[in-house]
């Protein structure tokens, strides 16, 4: 790729309209970045990473959170170097330059971001439920998650700077309730629960750090705020690095706390409120209601966070010219043709689409995508001046886990495989037959 390309998506990125607007602060940025992570993962997925790795989950956290922090340093580089709200969209097209794979590639990001909000909103509906009904109706977790979704919209309409405070204040109360789980919970751990001699085999351990990567993947939200920082040179590696440490930290804590109160029979057995299960030994029936209302407020923020990016997504791919123009104009108050389309859409997956099968090859996607922007860093490493050891590391750690993960979903689901490549296809697909019929191509500022 030739230098003058770079230097000018990076000069365009950096100024205009959209950057150095100074809306989002440090807290505001690592809150993102959490919410993005700490989401509907942590409650939804626990049951089913716990069936991988057993009493030994914590290992998969761990080696999940090494693989993410790999990344987060290569996204730090990238996104001090190219700071925009395109985030993992510049650094593709940097990379790689124009054409129909970077074209691709952003089409599958943002479909995998619209999977992602479905399935928190689809959780948000299912938490919230549980407040109004014992034998809730499919139908009222249907409307609870629209509503959800149809609430954030309104919320990032207003800006960044009202989406980064009411993403502070979730992400405080939420963090509060897990903190406190933790700490009393570790108290009362069974030391036999966490017993070596009861772990799985190393493959098993693996399969759940696959697993699991969905709940780690949302720290690249962060950098699709860096146009709205006030420095996001100095600001946006920090907030990266807060927010997986403190994350990792966090995940470690809530999963011996949940390994160290139940026993795998258990874990199994609540798969689907594992984490709320965990509380009553020593919290009670209003344990299990706490964590419940830190469930809701979990996928809330990870819904918030998310649209906030993905809708920046479609933004920069609409402005670049992979998707009509009109989608990166402002149709209401701060809401542009991209976010109310992502918001469309999302409400249409969860209308029309069982999440399940797809939800498991959620973490598959992000981690092709994650090693498809380490690979085009790896292009670009002169203009970046990142380490190229450890770039390579984060490539190949992303492909290692993915291929771990599609074993494991070819034996346990299948039909998510097929799923998970007709979505890749149909991207590179309308990529291609856009771009065709349209003669638009990437256009860098």
């Amino acid at each position: 790729m030739q230098h003058s390309t770079v230097k000018s998506v990076a000069s365009g990125s950096s100024s205009g309209t959209r950057s150095g607007t100074g809306q989002i602060g440090m807290a505001a940025a690592v809150s993102i970045g959490i919410g993005g992570m700490v989401g509907a993962g942590i409650f939804s997925i626990l049951g089913v990473v716990a069936e991988a790795a057993g009493n030994a989950m914590w290992a998969a956290f761990a080696i999940g959170g090494v693989v993410a922090l790999l990344s987060t340093y290569s996204y730090a580089k990238l996104g001090t170097r190219y700071p925009s709200a395109g985030g993992a969209v510049s650094f593709l097209v940097v990379g790689y330059g124009d054409g129909v794979f970077v074209g691709g590639l952003n089409m599958f990001m943002w479909a995998g971001y619209i999977i992602s909000l479905a399935l928190y909103a689809m959780a948000f509906g299912n938490y919230a439920a549980t407040f109004i009904s014992t034998t809730p109706d499919p139908v009222l977790i249907k409307g609870l998650a629209i509503a959800s979704v149809l609430l954030v919209t309104l919320l990032n309409a207003f800006g960044a700077k009202v989406m980064g405070r009411g993403e502070t204040i979730i992400v405080g109360i939420k963090l509060a309730i897990l903190i406190l789980f933790s700490v009393i919970g570790l108290y009362f751990v069974k030391g036999e629960n966490l017993s070596p001699s009861q772990w799985p085999g190393p493959e098993s351990v693996l399969f759940g750090a696959g697993l699991l990567f969905i709940g780690y993947e949302g720290f690249g939200l962060i950098t699709n705020t860096a146009a709205d920082m006030r420095d996001p040179k100095k600001m946006l590696p920090r907030a990266l690095y807060t927010a997986v440490i403190l994350v990792i930290i966090l995940y470690l804590a809530v999963s011996l706390t949940v390994s160290g109160n139940l026993t795998n029979a258990e874990i199994e057995r609540t798969r689907d409120y594992a984490l709320a299960e965990a509380a009553k030994p020593f919290l009670g029936e209003t344990g299990f209601r706490l964590i419940a209302i830190a469930a809701l407020l979990s996928t809330a923020s990870a819904i918030n966070a998310t649209l906030f990016g993905s809708a920046n997504i479609c933004y920069m791919i609409a402005r670049d010219g992979e998707l009509p123009k009109r989608l990166s104009q402002i149709e209401w108050r701060q809401a542009t043709g991209g976010l109310l389309l992502t918001a469309a859409l999302v409400i249409v997956v969860m209308l029309m689409f069982d999440l399940a099968g797809i939800a498991m090859m959620g973490s598959a996607a992000f981690l092709l995508l994650y090693a498809a922007v380490n690979g085009g860093h790896l292009r670009i490493l002169k203009q970046t001046g990142a380490n190229p050891f450890f770039v390579w590391l984060a490539m190949l750690t992303c492909l290692a886990m993915f291929c771990i993960l599609a074993v494991y979903t070819y034996q346990k689901e299948p039909a998510a495989i097929i799923a998970l490549v007709g979505i890749a296809l149909a991207a590179f697909a309308f990529e291609a037959i856009y771009r065709h019929f349209t003669g638009r191509r990437i256009n860098l500022p």
